[in-house]
């Protein structure tokens, strides 16, 4: 569902509330259902820059965020967010993870959007549960 929040005075429009949603995963010694950890690189557009970055738990990292559009997810950790951010260093925002808008960037995102990037994200996560038993 989308929502709005304000955060350093500007509006951040876009927001898709998961918290109704629950992961199946397998039990914490407490009872509680642990969530499988799916480890991604995140592309995410605000005004005329994509932010890559990285995250085992994207809907916590994005809340924090501000951004217009979820853009796509690609499965990897850190090693591969440091390879996007060499690849793509020529229009990278320096001291950020920030990087101007550009075709070549553009390209590599419509090859890794297959779908709603959610809902892609949400088939890595049961297959993750599935592989653990």
């Amino acid at each position: 569902m989308p929502g709005v929040r304000v955060a350093h005075g500007h509006p951040l429009p876009h927001r898709l509330d998961l918290r109704h949603l629950r992961v199946a995963g397998r039990r914490a010694a407490d009872g509680e259902t642990e969530p499988a950890r799916v480890d991604v690189v995140y592309y995410l557009r605000w005004r005329d820059r994509i932010k890559i970055g990285t995250s085992g738990n994207p809907r916590g990292r994005l809340a924090a965020l501000p951004y217009e559009e979820l853009l796509a997810f690609e499965r990897g950790d850190r090693r591969l967010e440091q390879r996007r951010h060499a690849q793509f260093a020529g229009q990278r925002i320096p001291g950020s993870e920030w990087f101007r808008v550009n075709d070549e960037l553009l390209a590599h995102v419509a090859e890794l959007r297959v779908d709603e990037p959610w809902d892609q994200y949400h088939r890595w996560v049961s297959r993750a549960v599935a592989l653990r038993g």
